[in-house]
């Protein structure tokens, strides 16, 4: 197998799409380091597991030595993305994004090696542009094309506010990949409209156009949504380590595979061989599962970190003899989820007061975690603790 096979073999793992993967071969087999462009908009103080898969695919290219530039949109995160959205998604301030990105720069070298990234402010070359550039800008693409955009065309059909600013996004998220002359840049499944923006626009400025990875949008704890603070399904990895291990513990058997495969150092023919002992018997799912937690609290926290949380784990819900034949009760998010009215409903408690009153005396816990709050959960997945011997798995939907 040759050089540019080994390199695809890697790069591919996981992917979504690859556009165009023939280009993406000759680009290889010249044998000079690719400038590999990733964007990511400050929008958020905080990273999850969900946004990692795009990480560990630019550790991928690190590791085949070729040159990662992280991009913070620090000018375009004054925009505001418009991707997957029904409405037009409120601009950020000077201050929010700054103060976001340098939590995402503290962040970010726990996968990425510090050595080998380049990170770079998109408002160093849009920050200089004047009115006429844009008007420029602007005149490479046309109000059709653009209505092509699923969330665009749904919103103006349901007769949604658009506003005119949310057609820059696009194009000033295509035009970093003109100024940093990228020769593959990668992004999320709901990306691709904005990556295909910037081939374009490279193409239009006389540069040879962008090779194209999309990356799938990982499911949350739910194993339904895509992961989101929003839906309150996430893994964070500046979480505490315990948090880490019980989250990722919680998640079902079947979307464990789908994280070992898009979060996982292990390779692929290790995690095949796991799945097929799984599967015949010959290991246990919750020790394939303890293994990816353990693997995921060593990277984001450290070993010692990953040992402690495991045993606390077991101590709790293994030698604390939790049940594995507990009862389950599904709800929705709203009145229906907060802890008195789901403790009722699924027979742990005679009534709303007595779950209220054991609640106060700090008898409830969710995923090993104490929980006195009588508000609604968030979407998700949790096994409650109710005292020492009542045990519900929930779903929160």
């Amino acid at each position: 197998m040759s050089q540019t096979d080994l390199q695809m073999a890697a790069i591919k793992r996981g992917v979504a799409e690859l556009i165009n993967e023939e280009e993406l071969r000759k680009k290889i087999a010249r044998g000079t380091p690719l400038r590999v462009k990733v964007g990511f908009d400050p929008t958020a103080p905080d990273l999850h597991l969900g946004h990692t898969v795009v990480m560990h695919k630019m550790r991928h290219f690190q590791e085949l030595g070729h040159s990662v530039t992280f991009l913070i949109g620090d000018f375009t995160g004054r925009i505001g993305d418009p991707s997957g959205r029904s409405e037009t998604r409120p601009p950020l301030s000077e201050e929010q994004v700054l103060a976001n990105a340098e939590t995402y720069k503290k962040q970010v070298f726990k996968i990425l090696d510090p050595q080998k990234t380049e990170i770079a402010f998109n408002s160093a070359w849009l920050g200089q542009m004047g009115a006429a550039d844009f008007i420029r800008l602007a005149s490479s693409y046309t109000v059709a094309r653009m209505m092509e955009r699923d969330d665009f065309e749904k919103r103006f059909r349901e007769q949604r506010p658009i506003a005119i600013h949310e057609f820059l996004y696009p194009l000033c998220q295509g035009y970093d990949s003109v100024a940093l002359k990228s020769d593959v840049e990668l992004g999320g499944t709901d990306q691709k409209f904005n990556l295909l923006m910037g081939r374009g626009l490279q193409a239009h400025y006389g540069q040879e156009s962008q090779c194209i990875l999309t990356m799938p949008l990982l499911e949350g704890t739910d194993g339904v949504r895509k992961m989101s603070k929003s839906y309150g399904n996430y893994i964070g990895i500046d979480e505490a380590p315990d948090q880490i291990f019980g989250k990722i513990m919680g998640i079902s058997d079947e979307l464990m595979w789908r994280y070992y495969e898009l979060l996982s150092a292990k390779s692929l023919d290790d995690i095949a061989a796991l799945r097929e002992a799984v599967r015949t018997g010959s290991a246990h799912p919750k020790t394939a599962k303890e293994e990816l937690a353990h693997e995921m609290v060593s990277r984001y926290h450290s070993v010692d970190a990953a040992d402690a949380a495991r045993q606390g784990f077991n101590a709790i819900f293994a030698d604390g003899g939790v049940p594995a034949d507990m009862p389950e009760h599904c709800c929705a998010q709203g009145e229906d989820s907060s802890p008195p009215v789901f403790l009722e409903a699924a027979g742990l408690v005679k009534s709303r007061g007595e779950a209220k009153r054991l609640i106060k005396e700090g008898a409830l816990s969710l995923d090993g975690q104490r929980w006195d709050d009588a508000a609604p959960l968030p979407q998700g997945s949790y096994v409650v603790r109710l005292g020492k011997k009542r045990f519900l798995r929930l779903t929160v939907r």
